[in-house]
């Protein structure tokens, strides 16, 4: 029994790990030709939790829809030719337009990174002159936090869109990237002060990120009984 045990092992040591690669490489091949992947289906869903949010909170108001993704000109931003709610916006002596949100290589979204998409809804920077990098403070100067920030125009939202969760922000960051076509419209570029609008959004203005935990002195704790 001892010789044929040792006579198996030594004329099978090769075949054994050739027999596992062969079986590993089909599973392999089989996994990546799988329509159906796990990974594919959680990007589908979270388009679509994007796309809810989206139309939820009123992006299509200004550019472009309404809350309707069948529209004409839905999320194409400011057009010369403009539907009735699609505007210019005088802010003081600036005039601001809504972005193409489209993932046009050229004239919309799709040149820049979810992140810069993320970032530009969480800290408000404007996706152009903000490098593709995690930003972890919302003081200028730290975290990767831009020493010199340009943010996004009034009236663009983004103070209470901050708030949101970060996977809220992701969803729409990957349905702005990914679930729309690609509209070319270009919009004209939005007017600000020198230090575009950095001197507007300072936390005597905006209020603190993230916000302050429950209750405030402006909020109670439910009693017993309350309705």
């Amino acid at each position: 029994m001892k010789a044929w045990l040792t006579r198996f092992v030594r004329e099978s040591r090769w075949a054994i790990p050739l027999l596992l690669t062969a079986v590993c490489l089909a599973l392999v091949a089989a996994i990546s030709t799988r329509p159906d992947l796990p990974d594919e289906q959680a990007r589908k869903e979270q388009i679509l939790r994007g796309r809810h949010l989206v139309t939820h909170h009123g992006c299509g108001d200004c550019h472009g829809g309404v809350g309707n993704p069948a529209a004409d000109g839905w999320l194409v931003g400011w057009r010369e030719t403009s539907l009735p709610n699609m505007q210019d916006y005088q802010i003081g002596p600036f005039r601001t337009y809504a972005r193409n949100l489209t993932p046009d290589n050229k004239t919309g979204l799709g040149r820049f990174s979810e992140r810069q998409i993320f970032n530009a809804l969480r800290y408000g920077l404007r996706p152009g002159e903000t490098p593709d990098v995690e930003i972890t403070s919302t003081t200028p100067g730290e975290g990767n936090h831009p020493a010199n920030p340009k943010y996004l125009a009034p009236p663009m939202p983004w103070p209470s869109f901050r708030h949101m969760t970060d996977e809220e922000l992701w969803d729409i960051a990957a349905y702005l990237k990914h679930g729309l076509k690609p509209v070319a419209n270009q919009v004209p570029d939005s007017e600000g002060p020198p230090d575009f609008w950095a001197g507007e959004y300072t936390v005597e203005k905006i209020g603190p990120y993230p916000t302050p935990g429950f209750p405030t002195a402006n909020e109670q704790m439910p009693t017993t009984g309350s309705e």
